[in-house]
């Protein structure tokens, strides 16, 4: 009976030490033409990607380094800069009251846009979702503002803003003269004629965003909640609004880093210094006027770091706690297991 028992357990030992030997078998991930296929997928993607990194690093990174080294100094934008000043332009941006109040512009654009072009771009693309006569006049003269140049839009702009220009014209010649006002140069009012030409430029970009954004809606969705009976409003407000979230964070993440660095129209219409006492000034602005005209190519090196470093810090926190949802829902395979 023990010898039965000392059999069973021998061959319990050689079934185990067999699967063991199994368990341990080299993978297919192993194996030679497996490895030789993994560094040949590789050697393409290095080739392939190679070329893009090498020009991202030599026009983008490495300018924001140089640029960072060139704030450490005075210098007049020629020659080996030698005199050194350590951090001090670096200090001086935020405590100049004109870049602080440039910052607040920034900011100040920032909110208004996201408020005045996000709202209009969806009213715009539900209506022009809809079958109505003209509606790819519609599209085109809506998004036509966009692809012009934004030189030509500042300086037609410019022009008929202006206190004897086309709209204070306007204005007088239906009866409104009261109404005339200094649309550019007033600091009350400036702001808001910025916006108002921004979001003329720029709201097309948003509309044809979101249309395509309700377009890839499934239409059973809207089949099932009319047959429940739910209104025209209720399908919007609890499936297009929903399902259109994606579409609506990305746009707004673009409509921010761009009012962030904020430069063409500005420059354009209020020239060098008006912007700053019209109260329109940006940082962009600011750096252009305080660096090149200034010639203080150091100082505006800074600037133009810490305009980076600003961008920068916003982009990563938005990306962190507004799209992070989407790109993890956009994750499938090991990656999208491994997060969950």
């Amino acid at each position: 009976m023990s010898e039965s028992a000392e059999a069973l357990a021998t061959r319990s030992a050689g079934s185990q030490a067999a699967r063991d030997g199994v368990l341990r078998a080299p993978s297919r991930a192993d194996r030679p033409g497996r490895r030789k296929a993994d560094w040949r997928q590789r050697l393409e993607i290095a080739l392939l990607s190679g070329p893009a990194i090498i020009v991202f690093l030599t026009f983008v990174i490495f300018p924001v380094f140089m640029a960072a080294y060139y704030g450490f100094f005075k210098w007049k934008g020629f020659g080996v800069p030698t005199n050194f000043v350590g951090i001090q332009n670096y200090l001086t941006i935020f405590t100049d009251q004109s870049f602080l109040a440039a910052l607040q512009h920034n900011g100040l654009i920032v909110v208004a846009s996201l408020v005045m072009q996000g709202p209009a771009a969806i009213a715009f693309a539900l209506l022009l979702n809809q079958n109505i006569r003209g509606r790819s006049v519609i599209r085109v003269m809506i998004f036509v503002p966009y692809v012009i140049s934004e030189v030509i839009v500042g300086t037609g702009w410019g022009l008929m803003l202006q206190y004897q220009g086309a709209v204070n014209s306007l204005l007088t010649n239906i009866g409104l003269g009261a109404f005339k006002v200094d649309w550019i140069a007033d600091p009350n009012i400036a702001i808001w004629t910025l916006m108002v030409i921004i979001s003329w430029k720029y709201i097309g970009f948003a509309v044809i965003l979101m249309l395509a954004g309700i377009q890839s809606i499934p239409t059973e969705l809207y089949e099932a909640a009319a047959i429940d009976g739910a209104s025209y409003w209720q399908i919007q407000r609890w499936i297009t609004l929903p399902l259109l979230g994606p579409t609506i964070r990305v746009w707004a993440f673009l409509s921010i880093i761009g009012s962030m660095q904020l430069f063409d129209l500005v420059y354009i219409i209020w020239g060098q210094y008006v912007a700053s006492t019209a109260g329109t000034s940006t940082m962009a602005t600011y750096m252009v006027r305080e660096g090149r005209l200034a010639g203080n190519y150091g100082y505006g090196n800074a600037v133009g770091v810490a305009i980076f470093v600003i961008s920068l810090v916003i982009a990563l926190t938005y990306q962190r706690f507004v799209l992070r949802r989407d790109t993890e829902g956009a994750l499938t395979g090991d990656s999208g297991r491994k997060r969950k």
